[in-house]
């Protein structure tokens, strides 16, 4: 089969007009970058036709370090739906550098169900990356100014918390020293970076709900504490204004289309294991306003994505899915049911048996959240029949629909039976009032230990002296109704990396606690989970090149 870039590169695309032309977008209300992707005003979502929209999330289980490929899963089902008479718009998140020049080369999905232009996509697309790390580098930049020239009146910051951001993989920037050299440098102060879609500017900009929103959080953005110890804002620092103007045009959701033209609106991109994992609200707002089945994802297993999703996101835009649907691969559930790393691709039916208490128990959470589920499993070539029908028979027997999605070798086709059942499902037995994990008038703690022993099975969560510090904290600052974002490995339901399948009883244990007073949520940090990622030993900017004038090694 042709490679992701190829496929891309050969599939006829549509003006930019034309896909929202069929969507009922003027084009005189849309702005165009280049020909085939363009901006389009968050002031076209329509809350009437929000309500009404059928929304439609998928997450996943577990995964691999390789993933499972929920986007491909995501757009075949824009397709599926699109072929079988469906008005369908997919809403997803925006690739990061990192990922794209680190471990996997690409997220716009796969095979022939990708959002395109995938080059444009996956790299700078309209700069909302590069403007949210310019507008979180000036704050710290402004900050450090304002130290320096108010020192000689006695300011000073006991702690500054803020870190500056890049859309790289850099272990050596997450602990730096700045201000070193000439007393006109600055101050010296330890400080450190962490990746861009962590940054709290990031999930500021996926969880506005307008320009007035977005200006109202960026002003609340906590910096640091000042010598008698009161919290110091962006807001106090006088910046903010200048700040939402570097984002003026980064707030809008982005529109492009599929392989087979469906349209796509690409926003915003927290990771799922350090952030709350989906695209904007607005984005997906503006999905439901223009499709009456919208699909989006939440990233990695649901564990991660589909909780924060269900308790942080709906929560705060007043959104409910209709039905969840998690997708499930043999490779994924081989590595859950013993089998090693190296095997997975190998054919071993009682490996995939064995897995299936990992999907079990992330079906058991999204029904404690009153979701509907379907299982679709996400067919690769390696995979055969026996181990399909192994998963097929068990989800029979645990009452839960499933379908087999062959998007990436098919299109839409291919993604048929899955978008048929999926409609059937939502007219059927849609879901129910979305049930939270955790009320929100709880303590900060007790919210960390609800998530952690009932979406992850823990058996008690311990707090560092640390993490205890900030606790006190956030009650003096009235942060205490927050929802929790718990930052921790995607590859386990526990904090250890390693443990694979359904663990239980283990400790889970928070190492640091990060207030995002701005995003309006605490940030648990658990394990040995870090905010700046590092590239692997053969990261995949290896492989990526430019021949001829056409790219090569993006996926």
């Amino acid at each position: 089969m042709k490679s992701d870039i190829e496929i891309a590169r050969e599939t006829p695309l549509h003006s930019i007009f034309d896909v929202a032309a069929r969507m009922g977008i003027d084009a005189e209300c849309i702005e165009p970058y280049g020909r085939y992707v363009a901006k389009v005003p968050y002031t076209l979502i329509d809350e009437e036709k929000v309500k009404r929209s059928r929304l439609i999330l998928v997450t996943a289980i577990t995964p691999t370090k390789t993933g499972v490929g929920k986007t491909t899963v995501s757009v075949g089902l824009a397709l599926g739906l699109s072929r079988i008479g469906c008005k369908a718009v997919v809403a997803l998140r925006e690739p990061s550098l990192g990922p794209c020049f680190g471990m996997k080369g690409g997220a716009a999905g796969g095979g022939y169900a990708q959002v395109l232009p995938m080059e444009k996509i996956n790299l700078h697309f309209t700069g909302d990356f590069h403007a949210i790390t310019a507008a979180s580098n000036m704050i710290a930049a402004l900050l450090d100014n304002y130290l320096y020239q108010h020192q000689a009146e006695g300011f000073a910051l006991k702690e500054i918390l803020w870190k500056r951001v890049l859309d790289i993989n850099d272990r050596s920037l997450r602990h730096v020293v700045t201000g070193l050299g000439a007393y006109t440098n600055g101050l010296p102060q330890e400080s450190g970076f962490d990746i861009t879609p962590a940054s709290e500017l990031m999930a500021i900009l996926c969880l506005a709900r307008d320009m007035d929103d977005l200006r109202r959080r960026i002003d609340h953005m906590l910096l640091g504490y000042t010598i008698d110890n009161k919290p110091f804002t962006v807001g106090e620092l006088g910046i903010g204004g200048a700040i939402a103007v570097l984002l003026k045009d980064a707030i809008h959701p982005n529109l492009v289309q599929t392989t087979e033209h469906t349209p796509a609106f690409i926003h915003g991109g927290p990771f799922a294991n350090i952030a709350h994992g989906c695209n904007s609200v607005m984005a997906t707002k503006m999905a439901m306003t223009y499709g009456d089945y919208a699909i989006t994802e939440a990233g990695f297993g649901a564990d991660l994505g589909a909780e924060k999703f269900f308790d942080i996101k709906c929560r705060n835009a007043g959104i409910s899915p209709a039905l969840t649907v998690i997708v499930a691969t043999a490779q994924g559930l081989k590595m859950h049911g013993d089998v090693p790393e190296s095997d997975i691709r190998q054919p071993n039916v009682e490996g995939v048996r064995r897995g299936l208490a990992n999907l079990d128990r992330h079906i058991a959470n999204l029904r404690s959240f009153g979701q509907s589920v379907v299982v679709c499993f996400n067919h690769f070539a390696s995979d055969t029949e026996e181990e399909i029908d192994v998963v097929r028979e068990h989800c029979r027997r645990v009452s839960v629909p499933f379908a087999v999605n062959d998007a990436f070798t098919q299109g839409g086709a291919g993604a048929e039976d899955l978008a048929r059942l999926v409609v059937k499902t939502i007219d059927e037995t849609p879901s129910g009032p979305l049930r939270y994990a955790y009320p929100l008038a709880a303590s900060i703690e007790d919210k960390i230990t609800m998530v952690a022993q009932r979406i992850y099975g823990a058996g008690s969560v311990n707090f560092t002296t640390e993490a205890k510090r900030r606790l006190a904290k956030i009650r003096s600052l009235g942060c205490s109704e927050f929802p929790v974002c718990i930052a921790k490995t995607q590859y386990s339901f526990s904090s250890d990396p390693k443990r694979y399948g359904v663990p239980a009883g283990f400790s889970f244990n928070i190492k640091d606690i990060v207030v995002n007073m701005g995003a309006e949520l605490i940030v648990a940090i658990a394990g040995d989970i870090i905010r700046m990622p590092g590239l692997p030993k053969s990261p995949q900017a290896l492989r990526i090149d430019i021949r001829n004038g056409e790219i090569e090694g993006l996926s």
